[in-house]
């Protein structure tokens, strides 16, 4: 290796060409890097250089071994060299592609640059001239481009590392989709699809009969099929259902114990276009089911579709809804929205297999699952959402004893190290912290429940979440009076 600078261009190994910055590179290189620095390319589809050392495809290793050695990591705004480069301490240069160039790019990867570019993650050139004058400054100081110690960009660049993907759907643009067969679910006109819901119950045939109820009585024209799954449960034959259009059928769960289990089983039994959840607990108001098919049916590229709710609590009713058509993933890193229940969701069945995935029975305790769900089905696409009430949700009073906090804490803390967005995202990342941090100082953990209370003021020194760990660990005030508090005012922690 040279002892002079070392100048890394990686432009990706997508099969994407990007010869735009490689001539670029290559004059810059002609011009004032020849003989004063090491450049090497990694070119991958693109041609390859005529000055610079060329290299095709890099494996990982190697890579990273380049990567370590350079002065400076130029790079398109793929997510995960950019954290690759950060977290071995290299301030990459981003020369994103241009659609406008007839380049491949993300639709999220622009959003994505502009994000962490306001966040000085990176150093971004638009133009041919801006990239010159970034290497310029190179070769005037070859330490330009290194981060200092404790940069706090590193915990961000480690998160894309974990996980190993790219997080360049942190924020939502969305192109043409392209249309979907004529037949189907989305398609204009034509019968309506058939909907399977999954109803996943454990011991509570009351409640159980009326959910039922209110799904057999939807004013929707189209074949709706219940599954009653029972979990860790005998299976009651006697709420089985056979009259045209409608039908109920009972089945055990074959999965892992537990809700997401119960719902997988559903999921992969149910044989209509689409499929939909009930909780055992909850009801269907008349019209849910025509009025989301019909949003799915305005929205080809849709994979899901949720509705308003109603929370009834002791005797006090709430309505939770949101006032707009879709939700973005970049809208659930920054909060729950508890308005998107599970027992509001009805999904494209080839969508949930093919793209979305089944419910995770991985998180601790089944503790929020339908959060990492949701965040899921969002990265695939905008969820479609009608902004009125269409679903009563049963909260009942419960005391969330030490054990319980204890799984809610490992199952916030399982979702931050499987969703890194959330390092982006101030207002997210101290959300989630703060109610990791909540949890623990219910169960009583006050060391670990301090250790995250100030992990969540550095986040966002505004979240309450923080200071109410700290009164909770100080014994000033209860962890079940403050739910039940939030509860009567259908708010959660």
């Amino acid at each position: 290796m040279s002892d002079r600078p070392l100048v890394l261009v990686t432009v990706g190994t997508d099969h994407h060409r990007f010869d735009r910055l490689i001539e670029w590179v290559d004059r810059w290189f002609a011009d004032a890097g020849q003989g004063r620095v090491h450049c090497v390319v990694q070119h991958g589809a693109s041609r390859a250089p005529e000055h610079a050392e060329p290299r095709d495809f890099l494996d990982h290793v190697e890579l990273l071994k380049l990567m370590e050695q350079a002065a400076v990591v130029v790079t398109h705004a793929g997510a995960s060299t950019i954290g690759e480069a950060r977290r071995l301490g290299r301030l990459p240069v981003i020369v994103p592609r241009d659609p406008a160039h007839d380049e491949i790019v993300d639709g999220h990867q622009i959003d994505f640059l502009k994000r962490i570019e306001e966040k000085g993650l990176v150093a971004a050139c638009g133009t041919e001239a801006e990239l010159r004058a970034q290497l310029d400054r190179l070769v005037d100081d070859p330490d330009a481009f290194l981060l200092a110690e404790g940069d706090s960009g590193a915990a961000q660049a480690a998160a894309v590392r974990r996980t190993g993907q790219l997080i360049d759907t942190l924020m939502s643009v969305r192109g043409e989709t392209p249309a979907r067969p004529a037949g189907s679910p989305a398609a204009e006109g034509g019968e309506p699809p058939s909907v399977t819901v999954v109803v996943a119950t454990r011991n509570r045939p009351e409640l159980l009969r009326v959910a039922l109820d209110s799904i057999l009585a939807q004013d929707y024209a189209g074949d709706i099929d219940c599954l009653v799954v029972h979990d860790q449960s005998e299976i009651d034959d006697t709420v089985a259902v056979d009259k045209p259009g409608r039908r109920v059928s009972v089945m055990a769960n074959t999965r892992v114990p537990g809700l997401a289990g119960a719902r997988n089983s559903g999921i992969l039994a149910a044989t209509g276009e689409l499929v939909a959840f009930c909780d055992d607990d909850d009801r269907w108001l008349p019209g849910k089911l025509t009025a989301q098919v019909d949003v799915l049916r305005s929205a080809p590229g849709a994979g899901l579709a949720c509705t308003g709710i109603r929370i009834l609590y002791d005797d006090r009713k709430v309505d939770r809804t949101l006032d707009r058509g879709e939700v973005a993933f970049a809208d659930l890193l920054r909060s729950r929205l508890t308005e998107l229940h599970p027992s509001t969701f009805l999904l494209r069945r080839d969508a949930l297999i093919e793209r979305i995935g089944l419910v995770s029975e991985e998180v601790p305790g089944s503790h929020g699952e339908d959060y990492e769900f949701l965040l899921r089905a969002a990265r695939d696409a905008a969820i479609v959402n009608v902004p009125d009430v269409h679903v009563e949700v049963l909260w009942g009073k419960q005391s969330y004893f030490a054990q319980r906090w204890r799984v809610i804490a490992d199952a916030l803390a399982w979702l931050l190290e499987e969703v890194p967005e959330f390092r982006l995202v101030p207002a997210g990342h101290g959300r989630i912290a703060g109610q990791i941090a909540f949890a623990e100082a219910a169960a009583g953990r006050r060391r670990s429940a301090l250790r995250w209370a100030r992990r969540t003021v550095r986040a966002n020194w505004r979240e309450p979440r923080a200071y109410l760990a700290v009164a909770i660990a100080c014994r000033l005030v209860g962890a079940d009076r403050i739910v039940r508090f939030l509860h009567r005012r259908g708010r959660g922690i």
